[in-house]
């Protein structure tokens, strides 16, 4: 039996591995439990730690031992297929039309209390992110209906995993269907609305959950005079915003590609400053590279991707009703000449044996102690049975 052993450069894993176990014996008291859970199963994924995984190369008979994964939604080795499946979905979900970005965020003075309480702050986002939309589409100079669909994406990082920045970019499509169900509606060319109602609107309705969550206290004096940022932006067919925002989907902070190095002292990735087309190198010492990482670990259960209206798989009006009328609005030659139709499902690819490059079929699976949890039970042809006589066959015989 052959190990598998994949070789590649420094990852966010390896830096975790390094660093991470000194850092939770050195804070174990003040960490919170999920925070150490999170950490635990990424330094141990696809290390052997969680049990096994055997493949049987189909063509040359080698069998290959490979370590199991930790499927985590924080982890860089698991979320890779997840980002080309979601991407694959959403876009077919993608309705004709010009989609808008509009992007919720909270002031600096804010984000120590959503630090402090990140289930309560991230929620304060979504649902007033979410509700200044219907309400403002929802104004006849806007829409004039709140028969529409949208998701929402939050983000806790900026360009650099050391800056703790919560944000929602929700994509919404520039229409919805009208109150009686019949016909869709468009948005005015690149207006989805004003953003400054919408900043107006939002910082309330925030504040108002953070009421709600008994935290009003907590706000710093003069909460509703900061800068609030609301950002509205056209992407035409929202396909190319959805690549975008595919990656950081599935991933926390900092992706495997922008690690350059791991040594035993700190690590250095890579960082694209804001209006600058190069990468430059940063260094951050192994402890405070654990703690940037783990600033943006999300609350156990919460969930980063919300959908609603008719995106919502609980809503009255489904998807395929709305995508319907805006192909009634958009006309036939439009939907001919799209190709809208002729999209490929996404499949996965098997792996491959490194000594042949045959595909791999799995035989089993063990857990951490190397008991099998799974395996298949290959069919073995024995030798023929003998058969006794049935009555009618020795009176024949007879």
């Amino acid at each position: 039996m052959v190990a598998v052993a994949e070789v590649a450069d420094s990852t966010v894993a390896d830096a975790l591995r390094t660093f991470a176990p000194g850092y939770v014996a050195k804070y174990h008291q003040r960490m919170p439990p999920h925070h150490r859970k999170v950490l635990g199963l990424i330094t141990r994924c696809k290390t052997g730690e969680l049990g096994n995984v055997m493949y049987r190369c189909e063509t040359c008979g080698i069998r290959h031992w490979v370590g199991r994964s930790c499927g985590n939604r924080h982890c860089p080795n698991c979320q890779k297929e997840k980002t080309q499946a979601w991407l694959a979905k959403q876009t077919g979900k993608l309705l004709p039309v010009q989609h808008f970005v509009v992007t919720f965020t909270v002031p600096e003075e804010l984000r120590p209390l959503l630090r402090a309480h990140p289930e309560v702050g991230y929620e304060a986002i979504f649902n007033a992110g979410s509700e200044t939309i219907r309400t403002l589409l929802k104004k006849p100079k806007n829409l004039g209906s709140d028969k529409v669909g949208f998701f929402g994406v939050l983000h806790t990082w900026g360009r650099d995993l050391t800056a703790y920045h919560p944000h929602v970019h929700f994509v919404v499509p520039g229409g919805g269907v009208s109150p009686d169900g019949s016909q869709w509606l468009q948005v005015n060319k690149d207006q989805l609305f004003h953003p400054l109602p919408a900043k107006m609107l939002y910082k309330k309705l925030f504040v108002e959950a953070i009421r709600k969550a008994g935290l009003y206290d907590q706000l710093p004096h003069g909460v509703l005079k900061f800068d609030w940022v609301v950002n509205l932006k056209p992407v035409g067919d929202g396909e190319a915003v959805l690549k975008y925002l595919a990656p950081y989907v599935y991933r926390v902070a900092i992706s495997d590609n922008r690690i350059v190095s791991v040594d035993e002292h700190g690590v250095s990735y890579k960082v694209k400053p804001s209006g600058k087309r190069v990468y430059e190198t940063r260094r951050l010492e192994g402890e405070s590279f654990v703690r940037a990482f783990a600033q943006h670990i999300l609350p156990p259960g919460f969930k980063k991707i919300r959908y609603y209206g008719f995106m919502s798989p609980n809503c009255k009006l489904q998807l395929a009703d709305a995508r319907w009328l805006a192909w009634l609005w958009r006309g036939w030659t439009y939907w001919l000449a799209s190709g809208m139709f002729q999209r490929e499902p996404v499949t996965r690819k098997p792996p491959k044996c490194d000594r042949c490059g045959g595909e791999l079929e799995v035989e089993g699976v063990t857990d951490s102690d190397g008991r099998w949890l799974w395996r298949r039970q290959l069919a073995v042809r024995g030798p023929p049975v003998a058969r006794s006589k049935t009555t009618g066959e020795r009176a024949a015989i007879a």
